[in-house]
């Protein structure tokens, strides 16, 4: 065993990339324990019901929103066909909103204990185990990273906290081993936000399904992408890569980053792109880290964390208005982070004592956070200043 798990600690390091133990599962995975904890629902609750801000301005505009609407009809298909910028869109927006619309009726079951929204909850998850068969087209992928994403921390919730019954949570559970994750385990060498909101589901996913496999796999991916995604000078003159992508020299390295000739820590292999596909990685970085933390494995004392730490802390800096100079990406930047900062900022900022100035204005400033309408949701409420 000790031989083995050295071994496999070689290899990874020779790969360039931090190793991660063969052992990362957990020997029981803890539930619900995707992105959202007991702890951390049991803390939100407790705010929420004595009327305690931010939580309750949180919880009172996620109760506005459609998908905490209770006569929401779910609009599952067989076949989500996903083009690249959703043309064609077939089913992809029905699907993404379904998704969150589960989360979101799953958070107001906890918090409410309002069985109505629980059960909302089944019907829109039993309504897509029982069509969906397969994701088609050229953003197939993404689409099925950015739903299965959602779909596990509903089901985490129902399962593990509803007291009624879920007749069908072995068919979603099929669902998401036979048709999500296959699409997404075996990872992209697109832009680094498809890959990380790929691992984000399947580790999610893997969770739900206590499959210590493909968590492991997920897991690896995850750490190799992320070294690849955000640039510390650790990392030395120029930025890590994922070994399956071929990024030999230095001039196939400056155009996957955009063009950017210089990098400093915090920089995203997507910042000269724009900030908005930047967030979505981002945002997926924090989402595996705090999976991971609730399984037991703390990524955020890790490289993930200092990634994270710093591509939050260089991209709320231009999000607050600072000027981009001349050598940041031509000096001029496309922004909107999007709501994606109150999960990295909790947990670098409130548990782990980092000064984040910048990231806490923009998370202040942007609460309480609300969707994006893809795999972000409500995160204000679960995570803002959350210290279970």
């Amino acid at each position: 065993m000790r031989r083995t798990a050295l071994l496999a600690a070689s290899a990874a390091l020779v790969a360039g990339v931090l190793a991660w133990p063969a052992d990362a599962a957990p020997s029981s995975f803890v539930h619900p324990g995707v992105t959202v904890s007991k702890g951390q629902l049991d803390f939100t609750r407790s705010k929420v019901n004595s009327g305690a801000q931010p939580w309750k301005g949180a919880f009172d505009r996620m109760m506005a929103s459609k998908y905490a609407d209770l006569n929401r009809t779910p609009e599952p298909r067989a076949v989500v066909e996903c083009g690249s910028y959703s043309n064609p869109n077939h089913g992809c927006t029905d699907e993404r909103e379904d998704a969150i619309a589960a989360y979101t009726q799953a958070l107001a079951w906890y918090i409410t204990r309002d069985e109505r929204h629980a059960r909302k909850a089944i019907e829109l998850m039993d309504a897509w185990s029982a069509v969906i068969r397969d994701h088609t087209n050229s953003n197939a992928p993404l689409q099925t990273g950015w739903a299965g994403s959602s779909w596990p921390k509903a089901a985490e919730i129902i399962k593990y906290t509803y007291t009624g019954t879920w007749a069908n949570s072995g068919r979603f559970a099929t669902m998401l081993r036979d048709v999500y994750l296959p699409e997404v385990i075996n990872g992209s060498n697109s832009n680094g936000n498809w890959e990380l909101s790929m691992m984000e589901a399947a580790v999610g996913i893997s969770v739900f399904l206590e499959d210590k496999a493909s968590y492991d796999r997920a897991m690896a991916k995850f750490r190799t992408r992320t070294a690849a995604y955000v640039y510390l000078a650790s990392d030395g003159e120029l930025p890590k890569t994922v070994p399956s992508q071929n990024l030999n020299t230095r001039e196939k390295i400056v155009k996957y980053w955009q063009g950017q000739t210089t990098f400093v820590d915090g920089l995203s292999q997507e910042t000269c792109r724009d900030f908005t596909h930047t967030g979505y990685g981002l945002s997926a970085v924090s989402h595996v880290a705090e999976t991971s933390r609730i399984q037991g494995q703390d990524l955020y004392g890790t490289d993930v964390g200092e990634r994270l730490r710093h591509g939050l802390g260089f991209h709320a800096k231009y999000q607050l208005g600072a000027a981009a100079p001349g050598w940041l990406c031509g000096g001029s930047l496309t922004l909107g982070l999007g709501p994606v900062s109150e999960v990295g900022h909790n947990a670098l900022a409130n548990r782990l004592g980092h000064t984040m100035t910048n990231t806490e204005t923009l998370t202040v400033r942007g609460r309480p956070a609300g969707s994006n309408n893809l795999f972000v949701a409500w995160e204000t409420l679960s995570h803002g200043d959350n210290p279970a």
